[in-house]
């Protein structure tokens, strides 16, 4: 080890460095199937694993990765595990870890055009490809990579209000479902909008926001003065996968003069899958479009995504033109992303998604994609199938909610929401399986959200059994 005070290593301990690295990913892509995909660990277990001084001098690389290797990355959860059943899994891929390994290893940066010519255009071309796959505009339309669906979710808020309200939005109202992202809600109150700005509208018993509901709401209040705005539609729910009726959304948006936003960071990339682009009809619509590749588009973190109909309403609402960035503007063809959005320093986030679809081709994430879908109806098939399972949501854009409820057996409902709570603890303490509960109409459920094509019917089946010998063994205590 040479140089420490410039902060390098010799070219031989680069290298092995590197390999060890490289090694230690391919082993875990090749056995990841294998391993437990959930860590646990106390607070005061990870404090007596990692809590130090600030080291003053220099550690071993060698030593610094064996003691990652052994400790840290055993203690993260594996989302792109096949039994990585909860939440929104990461089923990422090989080539974009690479394509992200590039990326940071040069330290490029994508912000401005002056910086890296070839990142901004990587970004112009593959913004360029999803406009083209949810038919936006691709002369006037445009976009941005963000971190995730939560910055993409805000960075369209913020356009929206600054196209529709100016500067004065105290009169502006939003509407949203109960089933809508929380990101949403979230980004609502960064961008200051009071509690009594925002109307929650209830969803029917399919769960997508009740239309003659949002009517109402808005007719009443255009008739107090208020300033109608923006609604928020979900193409995908996390809780469910349902999908808002979009094309009636927005109808009333253009009856209404409302900014249409469609929250599709869960469920957009259904549209590579026919039965997801039924489902998704009416999306093309939208003046905004959230969605998530490190979701369904199988990216690793970070990498959201906001596509607009106007790339111009982008560059009204962020743009700024401070003096340290006057040489670097360029002509008007050369797109500054920091024009586009909230940051100014940006990774190369394009470099992923395009170098892993340059290598597998549009049609494998098609058939990756649809592949999920059918899952989820096979099992929803086979749920419905047993005496022992209840389906409370049927598959959905790859997600199922289902609760153990054995015919002949009698229970209250708060006696199955304990079992049912307790069946996701002990799955969860096995370590086995990745699958945790939510609450659809008032009931605790099981949720498995299935977008990893790595995942089988037998690692579903594997699940359940294991899930229906803990049920069975502490059944009788909650009868």
């Amino acid at each position: 080890m040479t140089d420490i005070h410039k902060l390098q290593l010799n070219k031989d301990d680069m290298k092995q460095l590197g390999y060890q690295v490289i090694d230690t990913i391919v082993a875990h892509f090749e056995t990841e199937h294998l391993k437990k995909p959930v860590a646990t660990a106390t607070r005061q277990e990870m404090d007596s694993l990692f809590s130090t001084n600030v080291p003053e001098n220099p550690t071993p690389f060698q030593d610094v990765l064996e003691f990652i290797i052994k400790e840290v990355l055993p203690n993260s959860n594996i989302v792109s595990h096949p039994k990585s059943f909860s939440f929104v899994p990461g089923p990422s891929n090989y080539v974009s870890v690479m394509a992200d390994t590039l990326a940071t290893g040069f330290n490029v940066f994508s912000g401005g055009w002056v910086a890296s010519p070839a990142a901004a255009e990587l970004e112009i071309v593959t913004i360029d490809w999803l406009l083209k796959l949810f038919k936006f505009p691709t002369k006037k339309g445009g976009g941005i990579f963000t971190s995730g669906g939560s910055m993409a979710n805000l960075t369209a808020l913020v356009t929206a209000r600054r196209q529709c309200c100016g500067d004065d939005f105290s009169k502006a109202i939003i509407y949203l479902s109960d089933q809508t992202h929380s990101s949403n809600i979230k980004a609502i109150r960064v961008l200051g909008f009071k509690k009594e700005q925002v109307r929650i509208i209830p969803t029917d018993l399919e769960y997508k926001i009740a239309i003659n509901k949002l009517k109402n709401a808005i007719a009443k209040d255009r008739l107090e003065g208020l300033q109608p705005f923006c609604i928020i539609a979900s193409a995908g729910t996390t809780n469910t996968g349902t999908v808002d009726p979009l094309n009636e959304i927005s109808k009333i948006c253009k009856s209404e003069k409302l900014w249409f936003h469609v929250d599709g960071a869960y469920g957009g990339a259904a549209i590579l899958a026919e039965k997801g682009k039924q489902l998704l009809k009416g999306i093309e619509k939208a003046d905004s479009l959230t969605i998530d590749p490190h979701k369904w588009l199988f990216q690793p973190y970070e990498m959201g995504c906001l596509l607009v109909k106007n790339h111009k309403w982008l560059s009204k609402t962020f743009s700024e033109k401070p003096e340290y960035l006057r040489d670097i503007e360029g002509n008007t063809s050369e797109i500054n992303f920091y024009d586009h959005g909230i940051q100014l320093t940006r990774r190369f986030r394009a470099l992923k998604f395009y170098m892993s679809l340059k290598t597998f081709g549009l049609n494998a994430f098609k058939q990756a994609v649809s592949y999920s879908i059918d899952l989820a109806e096979e099992v929803e098939n086979f749920l419905r199938q047993s005496s022992n399972w209840e389906v409370l949501s049927p598959a959905t854009l790859a997600v199922i909610n289902f609760r153990y409820h054995p015919i002949g057996v009698s229970l209250t409902e708060k006696s199955l929401d304990n079992l049912n709570q307790h069946i996701s603890k002990q799955v969860m303490r096995s370590r086995e399986a990745l699958l945790v509960t939510t609450v659809i109409q008032n009931q605790v459920v099981l949720r498995m959200c299935l977008i990893n094509p790595r995942t089988t019917m037998t690692d579903v089946k594997d699940t359940l059994l294991l899930c229906e010998s803990i049920a069975k063994e502490k059944c009788e205590s909650f009868v």
